[in-house]
């Protein structure tokens, strides 16, 4: 699925429905009791970092979606029954926070207790006006700073439909946006007959996974080991989280700049696979694509190490692989590229650092600052620059994908960090980044890419020496 922004994701003209949580569901939610399973602790951050921002007059969206098309003739009855069985299979999305005083608390509705309102919101027969209304509605509904935070539309045709969620990413990750097509479309034929199948089976809760993760990092204190090498990584930082090291044209403590996307294939399939072989002796493709990067910065920002945190998912048992959330944690990295002498040497370089640090990511990065003391209070919803791989190759339905139009899309807002994410698709490797939009950024990762893509093509023309 390739990510990509709702201005670039093949939005077509037709006639607008929309979703959301029914008023009786939020009645409902209303009058629930604490439900005493905390958040996440990115949830946490998340949605503190949120209210932060917006307190300094600035609103900042922060919503995911997927987009994806249905064939048709489309039966909208079966479809709405098939995002309401997929909203309450997955609990999160029943479950929602309250400010008590200075403290967030959990609620969570009951799946009988969900119902969803539909609503016509008429024809746009101009491409363009339908994205400026989309991505509106999104910004609106799909808010950290509300619930119900998510909303469904779809925009339908006489020969089909293209089906649009959106969520505050409190609620899911790249990796549960990937799974959503097939799972409802597996609901929608299910429920096509006109007959009610039910609800389905519900998926592991990420509520629970909240709970239990959090007891897990409330047992370790600043004394840990853990924190210990988290304090030393940001006191080499100067202090701070790592950045993108390359100039992105900011003046230091300045405003919050808007952002831009750059998103766009890197490698053909064979050239993707190439390239997997290649650095598979070390790890595979993220060391492959970490190790690139690092060279191909210092080359552009001159910067000796190398550091960046990385992101990897925490569905460390497969009880969690069906569950939507966001399970995301972050380890840190550093490469003194400066020493380092071609690409093999750049593999064997982060595969160390990778298979010492990695398991730090199970602890989450919101629990660590808070216990080093520092005042880490970000002004920004990206606490530091990151390159993340994903493989989707084996997610079910990724076969179908190009078919059905599906993409995994960003809201792109404002931020001063460099996000660069790429996937492993079918057809080969795509890119997709947002970066301050600045002439000098949008230089930079223009050479960024470029250059990343010539590493990627030189291996896979055999122009570089075996690793060994």
């Amino acid at each position: 699925m390739r990510i990509t922004d709702i201005q670039r994701c093949e939005i077509r003209p037709g006639r607008l429905v929309e979703w959301t949580l029914s008023p009786a569901t939020v009645a409902a939610a209303t009058a629930l009791p604490e439900d005493s399973r905390p958040p996440a602790y990115i949830q946490e951050s998340h949605i503190r970092t949120a209210r932060r921002v917006r307190e300094t007059g600035l609103f900042v969206p922060t919503w995911l979606g997927v987009a994806f098309d249905v064939p048709g003739p489309v039966d909208l009855d079966a479809l709405e029954r098939a995002l309401r069985a997929w909203t309450v299979r997955h609990e999160t999305l029943r479950s929602g926070f309250r400010w008590a005083g200075a403290e967030l608390r959990r609620f969570t509705l009951d799946a009988a207790d969900v119902s969803l309102h539909r609503e016509e919101a008429g024809d746009f027969p101009d491409a363009d006006e339908l994205v400026r209304h989309l991505q509106d509605r999104f910004d609106t509904v799909a808010d950290a700073l509300r619930w119900p935070n998510l909303i469904y539309a779809a925009v339908v045709r006489d020969d089909g439909a293209s089906v649009y969620l959106a969520f505050d990413h409190s609620n899911v990750d790249a990796y549960s946006v990937h799974r959503i097509p097939a799972e409802i479309h597996e609901l929608y034929a299910a429920g096509r007959p006109g007959t009610d199948p039910g609800d389905p089976a519900p998926a592991a809760s990420y509520v629970d996974f909240c709970e239990i993760e959090r007891a897990h990092a409330d047992g370790i204190d600043g004394r840990h080991t853990i924190v210990e090498r988290w304090r030393e990584f940001i006191r080499r930082c100067d202090g701070t989280l790592p950045g993108f090291p390359v100039d992105l044209g900011l003046a230091p403590g300045g405003p919050l700049p808007p952002q831009r996307m750059l998103c766009e294939p890197l490698a053909d399939a064979g050239a993707a696979a190439a390239f997997e072989a290649y650095c598979r002796p070390y790890g595979g493709s993220l060391v492959g694509l970490l190790a690139a990067t690092g060279l191909i910065v210092h080359e552009l920002g001159g910067q000796p190490v190398y550091r960046t945190v990385v992101p990897f998912h925490t569905r460390v048992t497969s009880r969690w692989n069906d569950s939507v959330g966001w399970y995301v944690g972050g380890a840190p990295i550093e490469v003194p590229v400066d020493r380092l002498h071609g690409f093999p040497e750049a593999l064997r370089a982060v595969r160390a650092e990778l298979r010492t640090n990695r398991s730090l990511a199970r602890m989450p990065l919101a629990r660590v600052l808070g216990l080093l003391g520092t005042d880490f209070r970000p002004t920004s919803p990206d606490l530091h620059s990151i390159v993340s791989y994903v493989d989707t190759r084996s997610l079910p339905g990724a076969g179908e994908w190009a078919e059905l139009k599906a993409y995994g899309l960003l809201r792109v807002s404002y931020g001063d960090q460099v996000c660069v994410w790429v996937n492993r698709l079918p057809e080969g490797l795509w890119l997709a980044s947002r970066y301050p939009d600045t002439d000098t950024a949008a230089k930079n990762m223009r050479l960024y890419v470029e250059r990343l893509r010539d590493r990627i093509a030189s291996v896979a023309h055999g122009s570089l020496p075996a690793v060994s």
